[in-house]
């Protein structure tokens, strides 16, 4: 359910259980999540909680325990992994910008998929309820540094993109009319956007 590439090649992808099984991985949730090396076709972490997001950064590799609540990086060849921060929700997109993670956070589904998750009791432990939006964390002491809560009718992220050096993003609907008239043309860093009437 992701993947981390190094140099433009898929180096580590993230899956929800160990299985070939149609539908087997809503069995192993609690533990049974597994962190590949695609290079060596081998598991790399094993006895994880529905493990989302791997990202290579600065040779580290980093990942969501989206079941439990951790921010982590494996340390690898050992396997071992390092709880870095608490994410108060199912975490699940990480990008960064320097020594910081930024971490998407979602409300949990009012279905089965989330319920019985160990998520649950560290919510409980930390005395906070599940929310959406996005938290930062510095890499070098572990603290959430600045965070944005999402309330309303958006409960659910999926990824989170670090766009460095953009001063005014702008986001096209695709429901919208604007999608219609924007053309961009160049490379992403000579677009030139041309408003079509």
């Amino acid at each position: 359910n992701g993947m981390a590439l190094r140099d433009g090649a898929l180096a580590f992808a993230s899956a929800v259980a160990d299985t070939d099984i149609a539908d087997g991985w809503r069995d192993n949730r609690v533990d049974g999540g597994v962190l590949i090396d695609t290079v060596s076709n081998e598991i790399a972490v094993s006895g994880l909680s529905m493990p989302h997001s791997p990202r290579l950064h600065e040779g580290q590799l980093y990942f969501l325990n989206s079941g439990t609540g951790a921010f982590c990086r494996a340390d690898l060849p050992g396997g071992k992994i390092d709880e870095i921060a608490f994410c108060p929700g199912y975490a699940r997109g990480l990008a960064f910008a320097d020594d910081y993670a930024i971490i998407g956070l979602s409300k949990p589904r009012d279905d089965k998929t989330f319920a019985g998750l160990p998520l649950d009791d560290a919510l409980a432990k930390h005395k906070v309820e599940p929310r959406c939006g996005l938290m930062v964390v510095d890499l070098r002491s572990g603290d959430t540094v600045e965070w944005v809560r999402i309330d309303g009718v958006v409960s659910d992220l999926y990824d989170v993109v670090s766009l460095l050096g953009i001063a005014n993003p702008m986001m096209v609907g695709f429901r919208t009319d604007e999608i219609r008239r924007i053309v961009s043309i160049g490379t992403p860093d000579q677009a030139i956007k041309v408003p079509i009437e």
